[in-house]
């Protein structure tokens, strides 16, 4: 009896209908999730904070700016950031620019550290600038020297010790010793006993030179043993002296 239960009795109840709403709510979102894609931005229904573009644009400016900055080389970014250093405090490029009034090349050390011949005194207190001009003279080749007369008519000769490429092609041995000279015929060794002062002290040595017999002569005249050391062209130049030359006993 409908009326004497106190209610009415339904197939449709209300529990039943939250249920299936329940499982279609969860079905839908599990829908949309599998959909979602991993890159995909999430959707927002507001406008984005100004700060939050503000943040964006700084970023993307940064990561233009470290681009732009690994793009260049060393050099090229020293001078930009000394360029925004000038720009931002004042200033101008003179103010960064050295003195090369005392620069020195590797020319300039050889020049002032050269020696004729090298004793054991002399690597004594070995500097770099020592050390440089000895690595240089250690390539030079001691046998034959070659001679440098072009200053003759003022009693000066110039000396020095043979390179690698002089060797190879022969250049004061099988060549005449003369700079300036190609002649292989006729040669005759020679050797010169002379002094010479270098860095202020007074030193001998002996030095063999190749020379054609009929142009020798001319250097016989004017060849010494007092000689004074030009470092700035690594090389002797001789003044006349009493002292003559002694030809060697092998014409080699």
């Amino acid at each position: 009896d409908v009326h004497g239960s106190g209610g009415y009795d339904s197939d449709f109840s209300d529990e039943d209908g939250q249920g299936e709403t329940s499982q279609r709510g969860i079905k839908r979102a599990r829908e949309k999730e599998m959909l979602h894609k991993p890159f995909q931005k999430d959707q927002h229904s507001q406008v984005a904070h100004r700060s939050l573009h503000s943040s964006e644009v700084d970023r993307e400016e940064a990561r233009n700016r470290r681009a732009h900055l690994i793009s260049m080389n060393a050099f090229e970014r020293h001078k930009k950031f000394v360029g925004d250093y000038i720009l931002y405090y004042g200033g101008q490029m003179l103010d960064f620019k050295r003195s090369r009034a005392k620069d020195k090349t590797d020319h300039d050390v050889l020049r002032e550290n050269h020696r004729f011949l090298w004793r054991d005194e002399d690597e004594e207190e070995m500097t770099w600038e020592k050390e440089l001009a000895k690595k240089y003279y250690d390539k030079l080749f001691k046998e034959y020297c070659i001679a440098d007369v072009s200053r003759y008519k003022e009693n000066k000769f110039g000396f020095r010790w043979r390179t690698e490429n002089e060797v190879v092609s022969g250049k004061g041995q099988f060549q005449c010793g003369n700079k300036h000279c190609e002649e292989e015929e006729g040669l005759r060794s020679w050797e010169v006993n002379f002094s010479y002062v270098e860095h202020g002290e007074k030193r001998n040595a002996l030095v063999k030179l190749r020379k054609i017999k009929t142009r020798f002569s001319l250097l016989s005249l004017s060849l010494a043993s007092l000689c004074t050391v030009h470092t700035s062209c690594m090389c002797i130049c001789v003044r006349r002296s009493p002292a003559g030359l002694a030809r060697l006993s092998h014409d080699s």
